[in-house]
């Protein structure tokens, strides 16, 4: 006999501090001020002009936004502590069930049953999108690290390599199960939270020391500049508002480096007290994140640029224009090339890497001239940061899947735990080779990668502002229902949401050809995937709706007639076969001191319900609550397909027999 398979367990295991950390690191502020500063300093207004000195108020406004929409998942994390791995896609169902006041859908149209998908689709474009765009951005800092040590180039397909390498070995600490995945989070959050602290502390030390030396200054340039021209005149002037487009713009930009915070609604089901822990985890990741974390670094970082950061900048110059005579052509003389200087907020939106530029001159001017090993340091720990926000995206997108499909809306394979670390494997590996190919388009160009994490942006911003309508949904027949919580709080969020991705749509419409390009790549891949979903949803309620299976229990004698009762009161029967059989089960019949290797049959019924595909999760449900009794003997459940029935007065066939 073959080795029965382990029943895959999932524990409560995490606390608070296990739950919140592994949502902040997806938030990871030590990788996205280093991946994200250069387009927020080269960021301008429609009419072009630069709008870097809104960055750090435009954090600000964002963080409100990202604060009303943590409200609403904290409120629904709260009263929906059962969700389990299904987090935001089960918030959707269960609140227009319980407006119904219905236990379950029971069929294709109903309105729990688009919001869950609706829900569910916005939630893959986001986390299915997400984790790619992170192997890309390793593999190309990793390529920047290699250049800046060797002064050589990785090829597109060496930086391919390295990020399927990188995919996988975050893909394995996942598969290994939450709490590994837990301790790595805790230890890359304390690293990035030291390196953001010794890096803000030397930009700080940097502007008071005014450390001015043109010595520092690259090549070709050095004597131009000899004393500290600061991009902002005070602390004040980097913290505040300087124009209402510039914020809205900043704005737009900053909310895409908060996201994350809701990730621990999917660990609701490996969390202790899942009601009590996961709202305060979803608010504290944001809190220490966002608040603390973001403000601190881009408060340093634009407190400490000057005109002492400098971008050289060499390209080629255009091509001389031709001279055609009846004899001759001449060719106008030009330079080969053209050198542009940038100074400044200039040079942040010019530069690869305007903090590991910020971090060679901070260790030039004031570390005795250990300014590469300072930039190589950041460097590391962003990578590390990297590693973190990837590991956690992978944790809740495969998490969400899995639950979803043991909801029977995704393929069957895609809910599968593994029998061990209790982790959604099948899911875990698909997502990692998925990641692979968008990593692997991401890396060929700066307009592809882009757009591709505006595709994930985009199911984003819808997935926040759709948890806000389900959470007035939620409460509003709710006795413990709040104007202010319930209402005003999460229409806010929803206007908010609306807002900001229209915003980003528009300002990548409005933009160079690239950017066009970019927001085009965004549509596609989003359009691409809501045909691809509404086509597979379709065929596959389709078949649902056509299909039949024979449900078999086998049960306790005395619990026949409130299983009969409990069925009808649902209306989720309309005829039974019962049938007295003996049999035995994992216990062997055994009953108290009975002899171990004895075999006894014990007396049971047999239930067979043929029913729609629709009602299967019905009534499953139902008989394991009427069933249950907590002891060994119970009973078993078996679904099987039923290919086809006909009603012999009638002749009528298929689902229309049953």
């Amino acid at each position: 006999m073959a080795d029965k398979p382990s029943t895959p367990q999932v524990k409560a295991s995490l606390g608070l501090v296990g739950a919140s950390m592994n949502a902040m690191a997806l938030i990871a502020p030590g990788a996205f001020l280093w991946i994200t500063y250069q387009l927020q300093a080269a960021a301008t207004s429609p009419s072009g002009a630069s709008v870097a000195n809104d960055i750090w108020f435009g954090i600000v406004v964002a963080l409100g936004i990202a604060f009303l929409t943590a409200l609403s998942y904290a409120e629904l994390a709260r009263i929906y502590p059962e969700a389990g791995f299904a987090s935001c896609a089960y918030f959707a169902e269960k609140a227009f069930l319980d407006d119904a006041g219905k236990k379950r859908t029971t069929g294709p149209a109903e309105l729990a049953r688009i919001a869950k998908l609706v829900t569910g689709w916005a939630a893959h474009l986001f986390y299915w999108v997400y984790p790619g765009v992170m192997v890309a951005m390793m593999a190309e800092l990793i390529g920047y690290g290699y250049n800046a040590v060797t002064g050589n180039t990785l090829s597109n397909v060496e930086l391919v390599v390295v990020g399927t390498v990188f995919a996988f070995v975050v893909g394995y600490v996942a598969y290994r199960g939450v709490t590994g995945s837990t301790l790595t989070s805790i230890w890359i959050n304390v690293i990035q939270w030291i390196s953001l602290a010794v890096f803000s502390g030397l930009a700080i030390w940097y502007r008071w020391s005014d450390p001015a030396s043109a010595s520092t200054l690259p090549s070709g340039v050095a004597g131009a500049i000899t004393h500290n021209q600061w991009a902002f005149s005070s602390a004040w002037d980097v913290i505040k508002p300087h124009s209402l487009n510039g914020v809205l713009i900043q704005s737009t930009l900053a909310i895409l480096i908060l996201v994350g915070f809701e990730s621990a609604t999917a660990l609701s089901a490996e969390t202790k007290e899942p009601e009590k822990n996961i709202p305060k985890a979803i608010l504290l990741a944001l809190f220490v994140q966002g608040v603390l974390a973001y403000l601190l670094e881009y408060f340093a970082t634009g407190y400490a640029i000057s005109d002492h950061l400098v971008n050289v900048s060499v390209a080629a110059a255009p091509a001389a224009a031709a001279v055609t005579g009846t004899a001759t052509a001449a060719v106008a003389a030009v330079p080969a090339s053209v050198t542009t200087v940038a100074t400044a907020m200039a040079a942040a939106g010019a530069s690869s890497a305007p903090i590991g530029d910020l971090s060679q001159l901070f260790g030039a001017t004031m570390l005795h001239g250990i300014g590469f090993g300072l930039m190589i340091t950041i460097g590391i720990t962003v990578a590390i940061a990297i590693f973190g926000t990837t590991l956690s995206c992978f944790n809740t997108a495969v998490r969400v899947t899995n639950g979803m499909a043991n909801d029977r809306e995704l393929p069957d394979f895609l809910g599968f735990l593994h029998g061990s670390f209790a982790t959604p494997h099948t899911a875990l590996w698909t997502l990692v080779v998925v990641s692979c190919v968008i990593a692997a388009v991401g890396v060929q160009s700066v307009v592809g990668l882009t757009g591709i994490t505006l595709a994930s942006n985009f199911g984003t911003f819808i997935l926040y502002g759709l948890t806000c309508v389900w959470t007035i949904v939620a409460f509003k027949k709710r006795p413990d229902f709040s104007f202010f919580r319930h209402g005003l709080i999460p229409a806010l969020g929803i206007i908010t949401n609306v807002i900001m991705l229209i915003a980003i749509i528009y300002l990548y419409a409005i933009g160079n050809a690239d950017s066009v390009n970019e927001a085009k790549i965004c549509f596609y891949i989003a359009g691409a995937w809501g045909l691809i979903s509404f086509l597979y949803v379709a065929l596959t309620s389709v078949k649902k709706t056509y299909s039949m299976k024979m449900i078999t229990a086998i049960i306790r004698p005395e619990k026949l007639d409130v299983l009969v009762d409990v069925l009808k009161e649902e209306d989720l029967i309309l005829g039974m076969t019962v049938t007295k059989v003996k049999g035995f089960g994992r216990q062997k019949g055994r009953v108290g001191s009975t002899a171990a290797d004895k075999i006894t049959f014990v007396t049971k019924l047999r239930v067979e319900i043929a029913v729609n595909d629709w009602d299967v999760p019905g009534v499953m449900d139902t008989m394991r609550e009427v069933l249950n009794t907590g002891a060994a003997g119970d009973g078993k459940i078996f679904v099987m397909d039923m290919k086809e029935a006909m009603r012999v007065r009638t002749g009528e066939t298929g689902v229309y027999a049953v």
